[in-house]
Parts: structure tokens; sequence; C-alpha cells
């Protein structure tokens, strides 16, 4: 079967899905379902401070946040909050109007996310690894108001161009030192080394704890959770170019929820979060910071995973969920730290952002025992999250698991969307749920191509087995042609890990006179480990195709990360010339 044009995909976007799609819908995941999950449960979708509200009303003296030693309780956060929505308010900030938070790990990210909410805007999550261009050319997209950074020269240096481009008409500046207990040299390192920088002095800025006035000077919003929305997370989603998600209140609430009720075993007011995955990204945002404030669980904060310092705090803090992406587990693999660090009090492990290869998982859980990793998968489009193995236990090897409660999946033709698959056929993944997005911001044709009749189409390739559980074969725009034929990067990485001398992999298409495209593999080794591509290509003929096998193996020091620290095969498509 070949992979759908791009006229198929509009076409199929534009006529809809007749609603005999809804009543087709095979739910054999209702036989397989957790016994201690409900998969009906109806959802209320809620204005998304009222997770922190509710959480400083039941556990006020919680520890909600720490940072590099420094504690704040859930009153203090809550506080802090309607502090910062109150100044906020009166600089003139209107319902709707959006706020780019543009920060790394700190709690003034949190301080700032739910105060903007709370007075009415939408957050619009911008990472500090943008460069100028990406940051202005984002904020001009979104029509953001205020822009929220912290004193490095780096960022600074890139608000500066927002300025002079007229994209945002303020920036709040917040300082390092406003976080932490006592300012040190080292600490630095975990901000990539980046020195502090003044703020300019010119009307246009202003310093972040200004805007903390009196809390009892907020005013309410009244907030539709289904239709306002909360936050535009940008992605390139299935149809290219980056664009604004819309995530409602709801959207984001309910998703907190369904992954809360998803993990029976999580004990509200007793959990520690791992926070070093970055809560710009939408992954993190949820799992991290909502999902862990719906539950009164403390959130242990690190500017961005650095493996010594992420291995000193869950020792530390006696950190009992652990979210990570497979780039991070594999980092703990490779290193002898993580076997002389306590890691006894994790009780769960969450993969996420990427998919995991199975051999990955295999060695990980062997290295350290008594833990499990955990693999669900989702999107920007759905809040993210859509699917997971059972927590308490089970699931199945390479799968997703099974739907959130709510949430149903669905298999469609890959040249037809409108026609489903039965059971063990492969096709594109369609997600319906509370936690689909509205759409893309002032983007209405690429919201009528990826919202049909209710469903989300992923524009990932994947299959259901007779019991409900899902397996991701590819992305549909990182399908091979290799003379005709489908192959998978997936199913190469995979094949490529199971050598014991492979420690990072991934696989591209690159252009072919004759064949249209090959596979190309770029590899990381394990440290100490020598292999040549002859040596390679002879071990991965026990495992491949001889179509899938790749003509080009390229051994690389390290390979391109996106900002969450999943493996990035857009760039090195990019850097072979491709698009």
């Amino acid at each position: 079967m070949n992979r759908p044009t791009d006229r198929q995909k509009r076409t199929a976007g534009k006529e809809g899905m007749t609603t005999g799609l809804d009543n087709k819908v095979p739910r054999p995941w209702l036989a397989h379902y957790p016994p201690d999950v409900r998969w009906d449960k109806r959802y209320e979708g809620w204005p998304v401070p009222r997770i922190l509200e509710r959480s400083a009303i039941r556990w006020p003296d919680k520890v909600h946040l720490e940072f590099f030693g420094r504690l704040w309780r859930y009153r203090e956060t809550w506080r802090m909050v309607r502090a910062f929505a109150a100044g906020l308010q009166a600089a003139g900030l209107k319902k709707g109007e959006r706020v780019a938070i543009f920060l790394p790990n700190c709690p003034q990210y949190v301080i700032t996310y739910y105060g903007v909410l709370l007075a009415g805007g939408i957050v619009v999550n911008s990472s500090p690894l943008y460069a100028a261009e990406e940051l202005v050319h984002q904020l001009a997209d979104a029509k953001v108001r205020f822009l929220v950074t912290i004193n490095l020269d780096e960022l600074m240096a890139k608000a500066e161009a927002a300025v002079a481009a007229n994209v945002v008409e303020r920036v709040i500046v917040t300082r390092l030192e406003e976080a932490l207990p006592a300012v040190k040299g080292w600490l630095f390192r975990l901000f990539g080394g980046k020195r502090r920088a003044s703020r300019p002095q010119d009307d246009r800025y202003d310093d972040w704890h200004r805007f903390l006035i009196d809390p009892d000077h907020c005013r309410p919003v009244a907030i539709d959770p289904d239709q306002d929305v909360a936050v535009l997370q940008y992605t390139g989603g299935t149809t290219g170019r980056p664009k604004g998600a819309m995530l409602t209140h709801a959207n984001l609430t309910i998703n907190a929820q369904q992954n809360r009720d998803f993990a029976p075993t999580a004990q509200p007011g007793f959990e520690v979060m791992f926070g070093a995955l970055p809560l710009f990204h939408v992954y993190a945002m949820t799992i991290v910071l909502n999902t862990a404030t719906l539950l009164g669980a403390e959130i242990a904060l690190l500017p961005k995973f650095d493996l010594k310092p992420a291995l000193d705090l869950i020792e530390r803090r006696k950190v009992t969920i652990l979210p990570g992406v497979p780039t991070m587990f594999a980092a703990m693999l490779e290193s002898p730290l993580a076997r002389r660090t306590d890691l006894t009090s994790v009780r769960l492990c969450l993969s996420g952002g990427a998919p995991m290869p199975m051999e990955l998982k295999r060695r990980f859980e062997e290295y350290i025992p008594d833990l499990t990793i955990n693999e669900g998968y989702g999107l920007t489009e759905a809040a993210p999250s859509v699917s997971s193995n059972p927590t308490t236990g089970g699931g199945k090897l390479g799968s997703i698991g099974v739907p959130l409660p709510a949430t149903e999946i669905a298999i469609a033709d890959l040249d037809d969307p409108r026609r489903l698959l039965p059971v063990g056929k492969t096709g594109e993944i369609l997600v319906r749920g509370p936690q689909v997005m509205k759409g893309y911001w002032h983007a209405p044709e690429a919201t009528q191509e990826t919202l049909v009749n209710g469903w989300l189409r992923t524009g990932d390739v994947g299959y259901m087995d007779e019991d409900g559980y899902s397996f991701i074969v590819d992305r549909a725009k990182d399908l091979i042609l290799v003379g005709g034929f489908n192959v998978y990067p997936r199913v190469i990485e995979e094949a490529l890990y199971k050598h014991p001398a492979i420690a990072e992999a991934a696989v591209i298409g690159v252009p072919d006179a004759r064949l249209g495209e090959v596979p190309k593999a770029f590899v990381v080794l394990r440290e100490g480990c020598t292999l040549t591509e002859e040596e390679l290509k002879a071990f991965l003929k026990e495992h491949v195709g001889k179509h899938e096998m790749p003509r080009i193996i390229a051994f690389r020091n390290e390979l391109p990360k996106t900002p969450v620290g999943k493996i990035w095969r857009r760039a090195l498509a990019e850097e072979e010339g491709g698009s």
C-alpha cells in the first residue's frame, strides 16, 4: 500500500468521514481493560487554575515545588499565582490575550503559567532553544502581548529581537536569583553555562516581581472550559509547518484527570514527581505540572536533564514518579552512576515523547531491577495523553497500551481514511476523546484536514491487536518508499538497538536514482565499543529484509535531539538536503 498523497489527504479532510464510522468502531480493549480503572467514566472540564486551587485547599502545607533546596508549599504557590494574575490584570491583560512563557524549568514558570490562566489569558509556550527568528515568528503568529523570560544572556538577546521586531508589547523579566536559596556558580552549568544579563532600561521591559501585587486584587474571570482556549502549543502536527494547537481548559484538566485515574496506585498528597522534562513541552506540561499538581504531589524541578544532578535529585527528594523520554533512560543505562544511586523510592517510570525501542526497555529493566518503564502514547493535539500500558502491571512489550478512560482509538485505511480497518491491519491511527484539541490557531484548512467528524488523524501508522492494545509502526511522513515497497524507519531502528554496541540509532530516507529512496542509518556506539559498517550490516541481515537494509551507515558521536530530548529525525533529513 502506498503512502497517501497530499491531494488524497486534502480530499479526505474536505469530504469528511461518514457517521457510520462512529457505529462501527471496535472496542476490543474493553474485555482486557485494567480492572481498577473505569473506561466509560464521564469527565467534567474545569478552568486549569482550579487544579492548583483544589490542592492548595486540601494540602496547604504540602511541598508543591522544590528547586535546589528551596521549597514552595501549595498555599504559597497559590498565593503567588493570584498575586501575579492580579499584576497582569492591573497591567491591562484582558481575557483571551496571549502571554508567551520563554523560560527554562523554574518555579517562576509554574507561577506564570497558572497566573496567566487565572487572569483569563492564554499561555503560549515558547522553547528557550528557539533561535531569535523562530521566536519572532511564533510571537507574531500568536499575536502575543506579553513575553515572560529570565535574565540569562541568550534568552534576553532573543527577547530583545522580538521587541525590535515589534511582535510583543512588553517583556517581563524574572531573575534566576529569585528562584534559588543562594546563587552558586555551579548552578549555572544547568542553564547551559549562560551568564546573567541586565534588563534593558526601556519602558517596554518590566521586572517580574513587580507583578506580584496584592492577591486580593485578582478579579475572577468567567471561563467556559469546553470553549475557552488555555494554551497555544506549537507543533509541526500532521500537516507540516508549526501551528498553534488550541488546547482548551477542558482538554488540559480532563487529560490530567485521565492520567490520574489510569495510575490508581498513585497516592494523593504523597507522590514526588521528577521534573527535568521541559515544562514548555506538552508532555511535561500535562504530566509533570498539571497531573502532579492535581495529585497534590511535590514537583522536584531541574532546569534541564543532566545526569548527575538528576540522579542526585532522585535520591535526595525520594522521587516516586519518574517521567522521561527514551534518551533519558538510555543515558541512565550507560552510566555507572545510576547503579550507585539509590533509586528504590521510584515506583513508577513513565516513557513518552517518542517510541521506546523494545531492546532499550529490556536492557534498562535488567540494569535497574524492580523498575519497569511504562510506555504510553500521545501527541500535542491530544493534550497529549491518548493511551498507556496499565501502570499496575501487565501490558505488552512494544505496545502503546490501551486507550485512556473516555478515549477511543481506531485504525483507518491510509488511502481512504473513511474506511476503518479490522483488528490486526495496519493503517493510520485515529483518536477521539475529550482531550482532543479545539483546532489549529488561525489555520482552518489544517484543522479541517486533521479533525474529521470528531476524530483526530494522528499521522501515525499502526495497528490494534485482538486485545485492544495498539502498536505504532511509524510516522506516515517518515515512511520510506524503496522501489515501491513501504519501509518503516522504526523497524530498522529496533533491529539496530539489538546490537550490543549500539547506544542510539535513527533511520531516514535519502534519495536514490534507481529506487527513489533508500534507508540511511545514523548510529552512536556505546562507550568503549568499536564496530564497522560491514560488521553492522552483517548483523542486520538476520533482522531486516533486503529492501530494509540501510544502504549507508553513518557513525556519530551524538544525534540531534528535540527540546524534550527525543532523537530528531527531521534535523538529520535537513542535513541530507531533505525537507
